[in-house]
């Protein structure tokens, strides 16, 4: 091949996916995921990790088939970052040192509740005064911990991960809300058009499903109480949708210039074609009712990728089953799309896994590159009441075989951060 058949339409490296791995609540690796998720499975269940006496909303989409040395958030999103890493690179055939630089979407996580009060009770007497939170950062200050740092700090994520899997240069650890996934696999992306490395390791992770998590977000009204059956409680673009379900999972990708890729022989799954991200400084939670930010966004995407709307075969949605995101998402997609929206399948995978929160632009990432590999359109599930303000083919309840080549991805994020990603199945 010629050099200029390494470069995109603005003369940049293009940029190739060479290996994934993903862990939800339907299962670990890729292959259980994507069996369960075509087949409409939920992975949506009944809170068991801490007790939920009281609350309004007992159900979760956790990752509790995993057994873990040590209980908490961090060794969590660790764990599962750390697992879908060692998938990613077994696929993509890469062993030792991975070389280059790594980006990860980690949650910005606190100690849970029991954990921050026993170590204020143990700071001494004459820092007692104040809450649980000053003693409990009094005593971090008195006497540094490198096991504690590890344990409850979100920021040695990416330095254990750096170390395993012997990635180049500092950690990168970013969170942009329901964005960050995305937004790691656009830092890997410009990494990589810049020239500035041949391959990015790009991660999302979130285990920070904790009672402190679930209270914060129902506080907000923003999860569904739709408690039983839990499996249908998620259900995008319905009009009886009152809610996201809040989840845990993670999700990674290998990226590299096609070029490298290619002279390695590395099996190349599918380009990272395009990347759009515009800030709302609308509300600290609200997007924009406009949906001004996310149609930006999707346009930006597209003429990134240097792609027509007519292009797109196959929208993986945000639709996190909230009524006024779905809404939002819908008023930006028919914006950009106008009549050919209707010709333009888009589901939701929220409505099985819930929302991976931080995770959840790689996890759809993944299941984006997997649905051109595959053919196979993912379903909509409990999608038995539509919402007549929503005219959308949601591809529902069941999977479609339907051969697409060029997917976008939308993650729209609390405090208006938006990311959409443009994937094809060829670099042409």
């Amino acid at each position: 091949m010629s050099k200029a058949a390494y470069r995109d339409h603005l003369g940049r490296p293009i940029v190739a996916v060479t290996g994934m791995g993903v862990i939800t609540s339907l299962g670990q690796g890729l292959k259980d995921n994507w069996a369960a998720l075509t087949g409409g499975v939920s992975g949506i269940h009944g809170i068991t990790r801490f007790p939920v006496e009281g609350l309004n909303t007992r159900i979760a989409g956790t990752v509790d088939f995993v057994e873990l040395p040590v209980e908490n958030p961090v060794e969590r999103s660790y764990f599962y970052a750390r697992s879908t890493t060692e998938e990613a690179l077994a696929q993509a055939g890469l062993s030792g040192d991975f070389g280059g630089p790594l980006f990860l979407a980690a949650p910005p996580i606190e100690p849970d509740w029991s954990d921050r009060f026993a170590l204020a009770d143990r700071a001494p007497a004459s820092q007692r005064p104040g809450d649980a939170y000053d003693r409990f950062m009094a005593v971090l200050r008195e006497k540094p911990d490198p096991v504690l740092y590890e344990a409850w700090l979100f920021g040695a994520i990416s330095e254990r991960l750096a170390d395993r899997f012997g990635t180049r240069g500092l950690p990168v650890t970013l969170s942009t809300a329901c964005a960050s996934g995305a937004t790691a696999i656009q830092l890997g992306v410009e990494a990589i058009r810049q020239g500035r490395t041949d391959r990015a390791l790009t991660v999302g992770t979130d285990g920070s499903v904790t009672a402190e998590a679930l209270i914060r977000f129902a506080l907000l009204s923003a999860l569904s109480t739709q408690n039983d059956p839990p499996q249908k409680a998620s259900k995008p673009f319905t009009k009886d949708r009152d809610g996201f379900v809040i989840a845990e999972g993670a999700a990674t990708l290998v990226l590299e210039s096609l070029e490298a890729a290619v002279a390695r022989g590395a099996r190349v799954l599918g380009i990272m074609k395009g990347c759009g991200e515009k800030a709302d400084h609308f509300h600290r939670t609200r997007s924009s009712p406009d949906g001004g930010p996310a149609i930006a966004t999707i346009r930006a995407a597209l003429a990134d990728a240097g792609i027509a709307e007519d292009g797109i075969g196959y929208i993986n949605a945000h639709g996190t089953s909230t009524p006024e995101n779905d809404k939002m998402e819908y008023l930006s997609m028919s914006t950009v799309f106008g009549e050919g929206l209707a010709k333009i399948p888009v589901s939701s995978n929220k409505s099985m896994i819930g929302h991976t929160l931080t995770a959840a632009g790689a996890v759809e990432a993944v299941f984006s590159i997997q649905t051109m590999l595959t053919g196979t359109l993912p379903p909509t599930i409990n999608y038995q009441n539509p919402d007549p303000g929503i005219v959308l083919d949601v591809v529902p309840n069941v999977k479609r075989d339907q051969q697409v080549t060029a997917v976008l991805s939308n993650s729209f994020g609390f405090g208006g951060q938006n990311a959409s990603l443009v994937m094809t199945a060829e670099a042409g």
